[in-house]
């Protein structure tokens, strides 16, 4: 099993022994034939997984046991794989710093041929603002949705290293400052531009998915529709309280279709003021369902099972803010899928 370097450091004040992180690997927990039985009725084109993998309290959801925070970030990955529903998983650390070709291969030798990921673009070009640790804005960022570093920071290394595991590549980009919401016609203009030049990517993997996902509603407008269509590109439906209600995004969907489908279900819209730090106070240590959202879930069934049975691929990956555990959303999402098709 290859080893990665932690995503986040360990949170102080750890229950777990010091010597825990030498232990050699991480074991799967021993799942139900409930869950294998739901897997297998999940349609192929489906792919549903969760934002990360370095959970501790998904112990006995995915895990065997409790491992430390550091071991499961380095060496868990190959036991997420072996869980019946996850079929890919979110890989959102190259935000922070862009990852090597050699990272990127570490992590496909974990998975089985079959897995895929749902990979973040780096906040080099998808961020307006240069920040500082804390979050805050230090100043304009000069490479903001330039096409050029965008294909040599992410997308060539990200399929050099993943090869046909590259699910979708997302442009997930950053909440704007509000003298740039004023010029969203330009930037629309840039993102085309970007999205040209790495639409070659498809040439590489045609499976793989190129999807934008925005956190200013400003940016849906006819015209960002026109720009990812024209750039074989589709939209990333976000679930983030700084968007509208899910019915309000599917028409940038309806307009792009036939197409894909990739969602990231990031935080629980019915709760606008959660932001990820409060979210993670309120569900932590994420082994329950605490904020169940079944609508949600049913409207996010019914659009898979139109995409998958058009003959799209769909990738959906949960984090544990959405409702509390992201194992338990996914499970819960299957159910629902599953439920329409009987």
């Amino acid at each position: 099993m290859s080893s990665h370097p932690a995503d986040p450091p360990p949170q102080s004040g750890s229950l777990f022994p010091e010597d825990d992180t030498k232990l050699s690997g991480v074991a799967p927990a021993t799942f139900d034939a409930s869950i294998v039985d739901l897997a297998q009725r999940m349609p192929s084109g489906l792919r549903l997984g969760t934002s990360s993998w370095y959970f501790p309290g998904w112990a006995g959801l995915v895990w065997d046991r409790l491992y430390s925070e550091k071991q499961l970030s380095r060496d868990g990955l190959a036991a997420y794989a072996q869980h019946p529903l996850f079929g890919a998983v979110g890989l959102d650390r190259g935000f922070y710093r862009p990852l090597t070709v050699s990272q990127y291969a570490a992590y496909a030798d974990d998975v089985p041929d079959d897995f895929r990921f749902v990979v973040k673009a780096p906040s080099l070009v998808t961020d307006a603002l240069v920040r500082e640790p804390g979050g805050q804005g230090k100043q304009a960022n000069p490479y903001f949705l330039d096409g050029d570093l965008a294909w040599s920071q992410f997308v060539a290394p990200a399929f050099e290293g993943l090869g046909d595991k590259v699910g979708a590549l997302v442009f997930q980009i950053s909440p704007l400052p509000r003298p740039r919401l004023g010029q969203i016609d330009t930037l629309i203009e840039r993102l085309h531009a970007l999205l040209r030049v790495v639409s070659e990517a498809r040439s590489r993997s045609p499976d793989a998915v190129i999807a934008v996902e925005v956190r200013n509603p400003e940016w849906l407008t006819p015209a960002f529709v026109d720009a990812l269509k024209d750039a074989g590109a589709t939209y990333c439906l976000g679930l983030h309280p700084k968007m509208p209600p899910i019915d309000a995004q599917l028409p940038i969907l309806r307009r792009l279709w036939p197409g894909p489908f990739v969602c990231r279900w990031n935080l629980n819209i019915k709760h606008g003021a959660f932001g990820y730090e409060r979210a993670r106070d309120r569900y932590s240590p994420f082994d329950k369902l605490i904020d169940p959202d079944p609508d949600t879930r049913a409207t996010l069934a019914r659009v898979i099972a139109g995409t998958v049975g058009a003959g799209q691929p769909a990738f959906v990956t949960v984090n544990n803010k959405a409702e509390g555990s992201s194992p338990l959303s996914v499970r819960a999402l299957a159910e629902a899928v599953s439920a329409l098709r009987n």
